[in-house]
């Protein structure tokens, strides 16, 4: 059982502590305790008093260790203690949103690349300068520790989290539960533009769900514009607007990540691995496997083929 610690340092948003319990409640083999420095009663931005039932105890023994809240606010000494003391035992450290400015009192940060919510990444590299602050991307991981912006992409991370632990399948179906999109890549820009409004009243939702219902066929721009009855410089922009990326990089990112849920859960031959998820020949798969996830096919299969969770609870 993989056991996750997510400390809350208030002032915190409820939405931020129940982050990790859904990501990973969806996922088995992962036990998810939240604690505090202060057990009970703790205090929340803009809603009611949460109760946290553990205090820091609960992080002995944590292979996870996840800093929330803080509101850039200075954190309890012993929380600080805590953290240094997980992360010299090999616990593996992460932060959602303003967390990152705990660990980076802890000093775990010096000398890493950070992130944190976009409207308050001047003030963490101010107030830290030996820390390389990432104001645009969702999140960064260096040397073991994990850091993400705010809101959505604290969920990113978490489900990254159980990508890395289990493979593409189980963090899709945790996706699927907590009724997200598929984790977003942690280099994709954090701040995106607020959509132009969609000529017809609609947005692109439609044609991607039709694109990923046809990952295995070639699909152009031409074919992508003709679905949404749109021309082709239209559809770049509206696609940019809504998901940070270009047409022809989401499709890129679904169909590895297509190839990684067959890698994971069929014994197929590397050429239909490829050609049904749109990567063309086994050669392609390749160069895209190692790119993207730092292994071969064949690697990525020994290591999660056997790794495929289903939801707690599931039958």
């Amino acid at each position: 059982m993989h056991r996750v610690a997510a400390v809350v340092v208030p002032p915190v948003l409820s939405f931020d502590v129940s982050i990790p319990l859904m990501v990973f409640h969806n996922v088995e083999h992962y036990d998810v305790r939240v604690c505090t420095a202060r057990p009970g009663p703790t205090p929340t931005v803009g809603g009611p008093d949460i109760v946290v039932p553990d205090g820091l105890d609960a992080m002995a023994g944590a292979d996870t260790v996840i800093a929330v809240g803080s509101g850039g606010e200075q954190a309890p000494p012993e929380v600080l203690d805590a953290l240094r003391k997980a992360a010299a035992t090999g616990a593996r450290i992460a932060s959602l949103c303003t967390g990152a400015f705990v660990l980076a009192q802890a000093g775990l940060l010096d000398g890493r690349r950070a992130t944190t919510h976009w409207g308050l990444a001047d003030d963490l590299a101010a107030r830290f300068p030996a820390v390389d602050v990432q104001p645009d991307l969702l999140f960064v991981e260096d040397g073991g520790i994990f850091t993400s912006a705010g809101a959505a992409a604290a969920i990113d991370l978490c489900l990254h989290l159980v990508r890395v632990d289990h493979g593409a399948a189980a963090a899709n179906t945790a996706a699927r539960l907590a009724v997200v999109p598929p984790v977003r890549p942690g280099g994709q820009s954090q701040f995106i533009e607020t959509p132009l409004p969609p000529e017809r009243g609609t947005s692109l939702a439609a044609t991607r769900a039709w694109a990923l219902e046809r990952l295995d066929r070639p699909l152009t721009l031409a074919d992508l514009a003709g679905h949404a009855r749109t021309s082709v410089r239209t559809l770049t922009r509206r696609f940019h607007a809504e998901t940070g990326l270009s047409p022809l990089q989401w499709l890129l990112h679904r169909r590895i990540d297509r190839a990684r849920e067959l890698l994971e859960t069929t014994e197929l031959p590397m050429d239909q691995v490829a050609g049904k998820s749109g990567l063309g020949s086994a050669d392609s798969l390749r160069k895209h496997m190692v790119g993207r996830v730092g292994l071969t096919p064949t690697a990525y299969r020994a290591s999660f083929s056997r790794q495929v969770d289903h939801p707690a609870g599931a039958t």
